[in-house]
């Protein structure tokens, strides 16, 4: 072996570095064996490496895997007009949102644009295996849309989806099950600036069970910033019912913006929160830090409702007082008179 040669081999561990390879071979043997996040992280090893991890052919088989619903038309239509195309698309719609402080959100908040329509792209899985994909287009220019309290029904009212799990109202074992091995995504996408946003939480942060007719009602919720320096939860709402010991369906699926106080956010508002949540920043995400920002979200929220119940009584007692003192004041006035 000449002395070139060992030198090269000892520069690279004494093995031939990957880039030796065809890129034919790195593409279709090596690149589109990786996820998403692994993928972007090999295009930082080398000029030649950015190249080849940047090809949209990997890039929307990933997006097709991660999310079966990108397959309709008219989604990758809208993907095909992001800036690096499914490369972006997944930036977008992959980690989590990062909500921002108050004063950065408030100096940086978008308006509303021109943008006549929102499209639904949403995949449900139990045990990482798809059980139903939909994608919907809401327009979003009408009065009834920028007035109306803003909610999105997937399933039309007599539709019901089917899954692998056993139905178990009478202990509660049915509500655990269903929340640990389904999930949802919702990706929300603005074909008018073409950006998205994923609303979904990757797993369940909270999981209740009616008390009346024992359907499960499961919340797939992220924080995000809201108005006025305050927080909101994009919500999706899973309900699942059944009859006991049999097959649990879906029955209603629903994503709604809501605030502080439990309301549903109106359709104006909500664009301009959901737009901004597209622009902002991202973040690796993981089911513990969304269950712990859903529980902070709540615990302030029960905070802000008894500030409210505070002012409210504290309102209550000095109309109550003034009331007296008028009373008084005429009482008084009516002895003397007297």
């Amino acid at each position: 072996m000449s002395s070139s040669s060992s030198t090269t081999a000892a520069n690279h561990g004494g093995g031939t570095p990957i880039t030796a390879f065809h890129s034919d071979i790195i593409r279709s043997h090596i690149l589109n064996r990786l996820d998403g996040s692994t993928l972007a992280s090999t295009s930082c090893a080398s000029g030649q490496l950015l190249t080849l991890c940047n090809d949209d052919h990997l890039w929307r088989e990933i997006c097709n895997s991660n999310w079966p619903s990108t397959t309709d038309p008219r989604v990758r239509d809208v993907i095909s007009g992001f800036s690096s195309g499914y490369r972006s698309f997944y930036s977008d719609s992959f980690p989590a949102v990062r909500h921002q402080n108050s004063a950065k959100r408030t100096k940086k908040r978008s308006l509303p644009g021109t943008s006549t329509e929102l499209i639904s792209a949403v995949d449900i899985y139990c045990d990482e295996k798809l059980i139903y994909s939909k994608v919907m287009v809401t327009e979003t220019h009408s009065g009834w849309f920028t007035y109306s309290p803003f909610r999105l029904d997937l399933l039309d009212p007599k539709e019901t989806v089917p899954t692998p799990l056993a139905f178990d109202g009478e202990n509660g074992n049915g509500m655990e099950i269903a929340s640990n091995r389904l999930r949802v995504s919702w990706v929300l996408i603005d074909p008018a600036k073409n950006r998205a946003v994923n609303v979904a939480s990757l797993k369940a942060v909270d999981a209740r069970r009616h008390w009346l007719n024992e359907e499960v009602h499961i919340r797939f919720a992220i924080i995000a910033a809201g108005g006025d320096g305050e927080l909101v939860q994009c919500a999706v709402m899973v309900t699942c019912g059944g009859s006991e010991g049999e097959e649990m369906h879906v029955r209603d699926v629903y994503m709604q913006v809501e605030d502080m106080e439990g309301k549903i956010v109106c359709g104006m508002k909500s664009l301009g929160i959901l737009r901004e949540a597209m622009e902002g920043q991202r973040c690796k995400s993981s089911r513990r830090m969304e269950k712990e920002k859903y529980e902070m979200f709540v615990k302030m929220k029960i905070e802000s409702m008894e500030r409210k119940q505070r002012r409210e009584r504290s309102l209550d007692m000095a109309f109550i007082a003034t009331g007296v003192s008028i009373f008084l004041a005429i009482l008084i006035l009516l002895l003397n008179r007297s």
